[in-house]
């Protein structure tokens, strides 16, 4: 980096603005190119003098505000970062949590991608292996057992599935968990919030049916954020603004990664307590999402204690007890676990990709598994598993896929 050694003014206030020019020579900026920076005394009013002044001076040769991302984006397209780098970028703006900043900045060092490259060259040399046994068949050789192909294959499957792993609780990390505490009216979900957030967020009375609209707290275990959202009371209501509330508590079940259906563990005895219970367990089942779990929750065991043999957990929102567990289900009910070599803060998009890959070299380790394997076939597999891998790192990639990751960013960065 070249920084100029002196300051310069403008009129755009007055002539006491001043300020600092730092020239960045073109490799070595963040996008590659010729860049000057210009930084001026604080304050939004003067930053927009000075960017209008700027775009004036300019007008000459277009200058113009930059687009969401289009820095970022430009030191893609020319090489200073790769994809997964440049989505690290807006990862680490918008990490929520001290462990996503340290996942999204050793994503943008270039850990992930270096895994995904080395996997990537494990895949092209194996191929390469099986596209010169096909260009010379007479040769009679062996490949599966000259080449280890089948060893080769082992290897790749294993590293494939760690990265896999490693993803998968990347996504968890980056884009936190949504629990939904459902229940009838009273049985203690604002309380539950208020235990697990530390901090009255949510208004509790012993009058049924007080809280009419949801009420989201992000907290955080282990680093992961939990977004939990209280929502109103399940009952049959004529009151119209409770029915509102009430539709939507349904509604948030349904988009629900983890419902907590709470129970009142003083209230058990009561015939009509649990006639609804079971009324209202069996609609539940049915509201929430595929694969989404449900975990029975008994409030109040400070008062009554759990039954045995009950199903779910038991917890006191008011003394805290049962809460550590609580918060340890709630993880393991998603699949939290924190691989020996740490976890790449990966997207949707790059486990999708990655599980794609992971199918491919299955399918090419099945068809070697054959007695007389197909090689064109398993060649083939090879291909798209590389395909699949190429596209987490943008080697491979669509403008429409482009648009939609840097058209996220804020503007400029």
């Amino acid at each position: 980096y070249e920084i100029a050694d002196s300051d310069w003014s403008s009129d755009v206030c007055s002539s006491d603005l001043r300020g600092v020019a730092t020239w960045f020579r073109a490799p070595k900026s963040y996008t590659g190119e010729d860049v000057l920076e210009l930084q001026a005394h604080g304050g939004p009013v003067v930053l927009q003098l000075l960017l209008a002044r700027c775009l004036e001076a300019g007008a000459e040769v277009q200058a113009r505000i930059a687009q969401p991302g289009e820095f970022t984006q430009r030191a893609f397209m020319n090489g200073k970062l790769d994809l997964a780098q440049a989505e690290a970028v807006s990862d680490l703006i918008d990490a929520s949590t001290e462990a996503a900043a340290r996942s999204a900045a050793q994503s943008l060092s270039g850990a992930f991608s270096r895994t995904i490259n080395a996997l990537a060259a494990q895949l092209v040399e194996l191929r390469a292996l099986v596209e010169a046994t096909l260009d010379f068949p007479d040769e009679e050789i062996d490949f599966l057992d000259r080449a280890d192909a089948l060893g080769r294959l082992a290897r790749i499957v294993a590293a494939l599935d760690d990265v896999v792993l490693r993803s998968r609780q990347g996504v968890l990390l980056r884009d936190g968990i949504k629990v939904v505490l459902a229940g009838q009216p009273n049985v203690g979900k604002s309380s539950l919030l208020n235990a697990l957030a530390g901090a009255e967020v949510a208004i509790v009375t012993p009058v049924p049916g007080t809280t009419r609209d949801k009420v989201s707290e992000t907290i955080q275990i282990e680093g992961v954020p939990i977004h939990v959202v209280d929502t109103a009371g399940l009952r049959d209501s004529e009151e119209p603004v409770e029915r509102i509330g009430i539709e939507r508590a349904w509604g948030e079940i349904g988009s629900a990664d983890l419902v907590l259906f709470l129970h009142d563990t003083t209230r058990t005895t009561h015939a009509d307590y649990g006639a609804a219970e079971v009324q209202l367990a069996a609609k539940l089942a049915g509201a929430v999402a595929r694969g989404t779990r449900v975990i029975h929750v008994h409030n109040k065991i400070d008062i009554m204690p759990l039954a045995p043999g009950a199903e779910g957990l038991g917890v006191s929102a008011l003394s805290g007890e049962g809460l550590f567990e609580l918060r340890r289900a709630m993880l393991d009910s998603v699949g939290w676990q924190v691989p020996a070599e740490g976890v790449f803060l990966a997207r949707a998009r790059h486990l999708h990709a990655l599980r794609r890959a992971a199918d491919h070299v299955a399918q090419a380790d099945r068809l070697a598994a054959q007695t007389h394997p197909a090689l064109e076939l398993f060649a083939e597999e090879l291909r798209l598993a590389h395909r699949a891998l190429e596209e987490v790192t943008g080697a491979f990639s669509s403008e429409d896929l482009l648009g939609r990751i840097f058209g996220r960013f804020c503007i400029g960065k």
